[in-house]
Order: C-alpha cells, then sequence, then structure tokens
C-alpha cells in the first residue's frame, strides 16, 4: 500500500508505536523499575513545569481521564497520589511498556484502554471523570476537535480539564523555522510538522494560538492559557545524556529565561472546566489549529 493510501490516523499510531515518546530516556533494560526510575528523573527534569500543571496530588481520591497516556509518566504519578486513573492510547507499543510500569510499581488503580480518542465513546464506557488530562497529545491527530467534542460525555458539573498544545508563537517554532526552513515561512506548518519531535517526520502534528485554543475547547470555559518550556540544551549533548546548554542559553540568567518561557514557550498549557450544554454544531473547521487540513482526507 502506498503513503497515500495510508489513512492518517493509521500513520499517526504507526509513527508513535516505532518511538513511543521519552522511550530512550533511559539506556536501562526497557521495563526495569531502573528504567522507568530514569525516564520519569529525565523528563521531569528538561520538563520541570509538568508537576505543578498537573497537580498529582490534588487528585487523591479522584477519578482522571488521561487522554495519550504513552509510556505513563504522568500517568503513574496520578496514580502514586491515589487518583482512580483511566488511560487511553492509540499506540500498541506504548500501551505495552505503560502496562509494565504499572506492575513495576504494583499500581492497580490505573485501568488501560486501547483506541482513537477521535472515536472514544466506540471503546470506553461513558462515565463522569473529575479531571481530563491531555499533555502533548491532541495536536498529532487529525480532527483534534473530534476529542474535544467527545469529552463532553466524561463531564460533569465540576470537571476540570488540563490541556498542553504546541504553541505556534514559540522560540522552538522560531528556531525550526529558521534552522530547518531557513525562513521558508510559507512552510512554516510542515516544517513544524516534520520537526517537532525527536523522531522526525511526524504525519500529524498541529500548533495553537490562544485564539486557536479558545475555538478548539468550544463547549468549555476557559480559566487560563499560558505559555511555558523552553529546551535549551545543546540537541547533540542531550543524547548521548549530557545537559549543555546552547552558547545563548549559557549565560542568561533563570529568571530571564522564566521570563522567556512564559512569553515564547513551545507547550500552551490550558486549564479549563465543563460549560455545559453549549452548542457545538459550528464546530469543525473553525476548530481546526494553523494548519492546512485539507491534507487529510474528509478533513
Amino acid at each position: 500500500m502506498s503513503q497515500t493510501q495510508i489513512s492518517p490516523i493509521t500513520m499517526v499510531r504507526d509513527f508513535w508505536n516505532r518511538r513511543p515518546c521519552n522511550i530512550r530516556h533511559s539506556t536501562k533494560p526497557v521495563g526495569t523499575k531502573d528504567y522507568f526510575d530514569e525516564v520519569e528523573k529525565r523528563k521531569y527534569f528538561v520538563e520541570p513545569h509538568i508537576p505543578s500543571f498537573a497537580q498529582f496530588e490534588r487528585w487523591r481520591g479522584k477519578r482522571v481521564l488521561e487522554i495519550g497516556c504513552g509510556i505513563g509518566t504522568d500517568t503513574v504519578n496520578f496514580a502514586r497520589a491515589g487518583a482512580d486513573v483511566t488511560a487511553v492510547d492509540f499506540s500498541d507499543k506504548s500501551l505495552e511498556i505503560a502496562r509494565q510500569r504499572a506492575d513495576v510499581y504494583g499500581l492497580s488503580n490505573i485501568r488501560f484502554y486501547h483506541g482513537n480518542a477521535e472515536d472514544l465513546s466506540s471503546f470506553l464506557p461513558v462515565e463522569p471523570y473529575d479531571l481530563i488530562y491531555s499533555f502533548g497529545v491532541i495536536h498529532h491527530t487529525p480532527h483534534p476537535e473530534r476529542i474535544i467534542q467527545g469529552l463532553r460525555r466524561y463531564c460533569h458539573s465540576h470537571t476540570l480539564v488540563k490541556v498542553m498544545v504546541y504553541h505556534r508563537y514559540s522560540w522552538k517554532a522560531l528556531e525550526i523555522l529558521l534552522r530547518e526552513g531557513h525562513g521558508a515561512f510559507w512552510k512554516f506548518s510542515e516544517l513544524v510538522e516534520r520537526h517537532s519531535e525527536a523522531q522526525t517526520g511526524s504525519p500529524v502534528t498541529y500548533s495553537y494560538t490562544r485564539r486557536n485554543v479558545r475555538k478548539l475547547l468550544r463547549g468549555f470555559a476557559i480559566d487560563s492559557i499560558y505559555a511555558d518550556h523552553i529546551f535549551p540544551y545543546r540537541v547533540a549533548d542531550y543524547l548521548q545524556y549530557r545537559y549543555v546548554k546552547v552558547w545563548y542559553f549559557r549565560h542568561l540568567p533563570n529568571f530571564a529565561l522564566r521570563w522567556l518561557e512564559k512569553s515564547l514557550g513551545w507547550h500552551l498549557c490550558v486549564n479549563a472546566h465543563f460549560a455545559g450544554d453549549i452548542d457545538c454544531s459550528r464546530e469543525g473547521s473553525s476548530a481546526v489549529p494553523s494548519q492546512d487540513s485539507s491534507r487529510f482526507p474528509g478533513a
């Protein structure tokens, strides 16, 4: 079957099966406790804003639905904190490792489901959750608005939603444009898509403005949107597990880097809550971020 005959969502699944996110955060044998400990340590070292965004301890005794759990770093931290966790992912390989991880730590309060979150209710029983959490996931599916529409069925009147999507007006996007595209701004979306991840060639990567996010989350009331996270390390060294900052970040004071992250961070962190029965009939193309969705059949 040619590349053009493969559906976009199948391409997404195959991409993440080839290399699940963060799988190379450790050189220890995959599936061991040492491996998982090191993966978590490294992830939160380079993305230290995640625990404060997720607020793991806040969800003790609550029901958490995670859309796109990957290999389960945040998943196990919700579970360790005492939450009743339901974790969904479309990558078979990622779920296999996430299940191993839960077993290694003896966590029985996680339910794992495999499926396409664009059609969530086809495989996940419809029941209310206190928190719906998705970090760096929905911008990798062809139709993110379908996920958001589906999530409304899993809400009660006090459900909170925490979502991270990539920021269009970010330092990383600018770096990609200049380094990979040599300033070819008319190829911006294509360049960001191709170079957004450690494994190049992501079949789908959207980037968002704050305005796009508000359109995407129709049906939810936005409590806050803020940018965070600039990766300051030289990639070649980082791949060798060395943390050497790029020269222009090396002498930048921490407070200045934090200011820059709040302005041009790669991660748009969104806190929202369920807003009741808002008419979503106008969702669709208006909710799609700044990217050419015409590439996808039926988009």
